[in-house]
């Protein structure tokens, strides 16, 4: 499944999102959301997947493995960057880097790539035997 966007528009949302994810993930979370750190991150990440792969897969497995991967670069190096803000403005505006938080972050992308991964297996049967189904159903008349 993609989304039929002009590619400057994917391009443009993408960005936006970024520019969104990099200043929420730079703050401290709001005192309620605290105790559910770990789940925030894993569901963070299984969102994320799952729009760059709406968005640009088409079914592609290649393109789901770079997604895949830059967002599990982008989840370590937000990790240090909270860390080395820390010490760049000398104030704690967020925590510091977490190994646990990349782990979460990596089941979260994990998560979505079995279901990912799933459903295009799905999609491939459902093809292969409807195709079946046709030249069969040609054949015996």
């Amino acid at each position: 499944m993609e989304i039929k966007l002009n590619n400057w528009v994917k391009f443009l949302l993408v960005f936006i999102c970024l520019v969104a994810s990099i200043g929420g993930f730079m703050i401290k979370l709001p005192s309620v959301f605290r105790g559910h750190d770990k789940e925030l991150h894993a569901a963070f990440y299984f969102l994320a997947a799952a729009f760059l792969n709406i968005l640009f897969t088409n079914g592609r497995f290649t393109v789901h493995i770079l997604i895949f991967a830059i967002l599990y670069f982008f989840s370590v190096g937000i990790e240090y960057a909270q860390e080395y803000s820390n010490k760049l403005l000398r104030k704690r505006i967020h925590g510091r880097y977490d190994p646990e938080d990349v782990k979460q972050n990596l089941k979260g992308l994990v998560a979505y790539s079995v279901l990912w991964i799933t459903y295009r297996l799905a999609v491939l049967v459902y093809k292969k035997t409807t195709l079946k189904e046709a030249t069969g159903n040609q054949d015996g008349h």
